[in-house]
């Protein structure tokens, strides 16, 4: 056995606690009738429409495809998206108590509609997004209902991921609760990425990076060095992997040399949603298990090339990510 597949083993029974926005992510399928009459759109027939996991929640949805127990805490809305993903969660054994359903938000949802010919594969036309506190923020009997919930759910742990799209749930003063315990603590966060600090570590992709410094990395690997220490430094974890789509990742560690690490699989990607989900995912109960930081990363990127090979929101199972590092050893 490699050290990966060891490390791999140790995944199950360990505990992940996701600290997140749960987002809906909704898949509306339809077959190409005609040009519609009414104005220059096509019409279709339709045939699904899906619910899954996303945003946080698909993070969660990961840890337990990888064989561990998700412990998902946060907040959804009073509505069928919500209510949902809820029964999604249960249905697969997941335990929801840490979700709060509240009146004045609205579950964050992204609805895609895909179009094709018939026995052809659908492309993505629109996506219509909603969601969100109905004030734009909680208030602060919901900010001290999360922070009880997350010190209780904590106990339990052997590590906190916080998945942060935006939605007014996750702040850096909650982020602070979730590393006060010393566990290993990573953070994705989609637009705030400089206000979560001295976590563990980061998974942001390259356009993260990029619009948190106000630099063009491009094929600069030179700026890419530059742009890893600087925010390292100025976010003061342990450790960075900036992913780069069809150039892998680049992994930084205080006082060690940045490790590049190729992608996995072919470059010839079908779809990215929710690839940095299952990235942080794989990540972050690597560590948990124990894992150094380099082979965490590994693990991460091995998942996160397996899922980019599949359409729409969908996890990376166990057997498909010991599967990809044994054909590799």
């Amino acid at each position: 056995m490699t050290d990966l597949t060891r490390l791999l083993e140790r995944f199950k029974g360990q505990r992940v606690l996701v600290l997140g926005d749960f987002v809906a992510d909704v898949f509306v399928y339809g077959e190409i009738s005609r040009i519609s009459r009414e104005a220059p759109v096509l019409v279709l027939n339709h045939r699904e429409t899906q619910l899954v996991p996303g945003g946080g929640a698909n993070a969660v949805h990961n840890i337990h495809a990888l064989g561990a127990h998700a412990i998902p805490v946060g907040v959804v809305g009073d509505d069928a998206e919500g209510r949902q993903l809820l029964e999604y969660f249960a249905n697969l054994g997941i335990d929801i108590r840490g979700i709060r359903v509240t009146k004045s938000y609205r579950t964050p949802t992204k609805m895609r509609v895909l179009a094709g010919a018939v026995h052809a594969q659908r492309q993505q036309i629109v996506r219509l997004d909603s969601g969100g506190f109905t004030n734009g923020k909680p208030d602060a009997r919901g900010r001290e209902s999360s922070e009880r919930t997350l010190r209780s759910a904590m106990r339990n742990a052997d590590a906190v991921l916080v998945s942060d799209y935006g939605y007014g749930v996750i702040t850096p003063q909650l982020a602070a609760r979730a590393r006060a315990n010393r566990l290993p603590s990573t953070i994705d966060s989609r637009f705030e990425l400089k206000s979560f600090t001295r976590m563990t570590a980061a998974t942001p992709n390259e356009p993260e990076v990029e619009a948190a410094l106000g630099i063009t990395i491009g094929n600069d690997v030179g700026k890419l060095e530059w742009a890893g220490r600087t925010l390292l430094r100025k976010l003061q974890h342990d450790a960075l992997v900036i992913t780069r789509g069809k150039d892998g990742m680049a992994l930084f560690e205080r006082g060690k040399k940045t490790r590049h690490i190729p992608i996995h699989g072919s470059d010839e990607v079908a779809d990215v949603t929710g690839a940095g989900d299952t990235v942080i995912a794989a990540f972050t109960l690597a560590l948990a298990a124990g894992g150094a930081y380099y082979d965490a990363a590994r693990l991460a990127n091995y998942a996160g090339g397996i899922v980019v090979m599949k359409y729409g929101t969908r996890p990376v199972m166990y057997e498909e990510l010991l599967r990809a590092v044994e054909e590799d050893a």
